[in-house]
């Protein structure tokens, strides 16, 4: 189902053709943190006036495959990365653009800890992870001063499990592989307790409740919607009761209700039909920090197309855009 009332879209920012752009953040002054993956990069896209193009400027270059972008206090920012599987510290106060960054490594994971991908901060302190490739999340909890932590299995679910034809493994780089995507996004819901999350081999958008105390997962996860191909990251919209899912390698986006009783057929496309050369192997998604901007303006970040198979049949640069709905 698709929605006639399209939102507007806005390239903000680009990188050149075969830039990965994996995941986003966006800082309270509005400019942005995003990963390339494929690069082993995290660059900074500062706030962009309305209608205009902005020029990103690198940040530093990680060891590992930088995916998802957490922050955990004010300006301080986590990121995991793939091969090795590990959670480095950016200490973005009182840093300007060009100069050398603040990074520490906070954890470097046990060897089954295949495919670190999405995250989310389910409380102070504590910081989950989908391991796309072991099928589970992860749980980290930060040391006070959030210079260290811990890593423990948080949850595992059959929704969760990677693809098992290896004829569709997903070649990262030229000599890194991991099976099809299992758990990608994950998100905590900040005005009830809990957590929803993306499986993307079994085509899936699922939630789980969480202990307001031990912010451990209580009870079986529920399917909040299924079928849905290539699901990838997403925002929510709590105040609306929806989440905004990517579709990666589908160039779309979905607006799928929170709430599992909701009709199915509520499940809607509002980006990609029919396919907009914009909005190319879409993988993140964060709302803007403006006071209005909740519910209202976001921003993804694309892969151009890079990531096969591609429908669209051509190859642009990666991009941040902005969505206003």
């Amino acid at each position: 189902m698709t929605i006639d009332n399209k939102p507007k879209l806005t390239t903000i920012a680009t990188l050149p053709e075969h830039y990965f752009l994996e995941n986003i953040a966006v800082r309270a002054d509005g400019s942005m943190l995003v990963t390339a993956l494929n690069r082993k990069e995290l660059w900074w896209v500062p706030a962009p006036a309305k209608d205009a193009t902005v020029g990103a400027v690198l940040v530093d270059r990680l060891e590992g495959l930088p995916m998802s972008i957490v922050e955990a206090e004010p300006d301080v920012f986590y990121v995991s990365s793939m091969a090795p599987a590990a959670l480095d510290r950016f200490d973005l106060r009182g840093w300007t653009p060009g100069a050398p960054v603040n990074r520490t490594r906070v954890l470097t994971f046990e060897s089954h800890a295949a495919g670190l991908n999405g995250s989310c901060l389910l409380a102070p302190g504590v910081i989950l992870i989908a391991d796309c490739a072991a099928g589970l999340i992860w749980r980290v909890d930060l040391t006070e001063d959030g210079l260290a932590g811990t890593a423990k299995v948080w949850l595992r679910h059959d929704s969760m499990a990677p693809g098992t034809d290896p004829e569709r493994a997903v070649h990262l780089t030229q000599t890194f592989s991991i099976p099809y995507p299992g758990a990608n996004g994950v998100r905590a819901a900040e005005r009830s307790d809990y957590v929803y999350y993306t499986g993307s081999w079994e085509q899936i958008f699922m939630r789980v409740a969480v202990d307001p105390v031990t912010r451990e997962p209580v009870g079986e996860p529920e399917v909040v919607a299924k079928g849905i191909h290539a699901v990838d990251d997403f925002c929510m919209d709590e105040n609306a009761g929806v989440a905004y899912i990517t579709t990666h390698i589908d160039n779309t986006l979905y607006r799928v209700p929170l709430d599992p009783v909701a009709p199915a057929t509520e499940a809607t496309i509002v980006v990609g039909y029919p396919i907009d050369h914009r909005f190319l192997g879409p993988s993140s998604a964060a709302w803007g920090r403006d006071a209005d901007d909740y519910g209202r303006v976001a921003y993804f970040t694309t892969d151009g197309g890079h990531t096969p198979p591609n429908p669209a049949g051509i190859i642009k640069p990666a991009s941040v855009v902005r969505i206003e709905f």
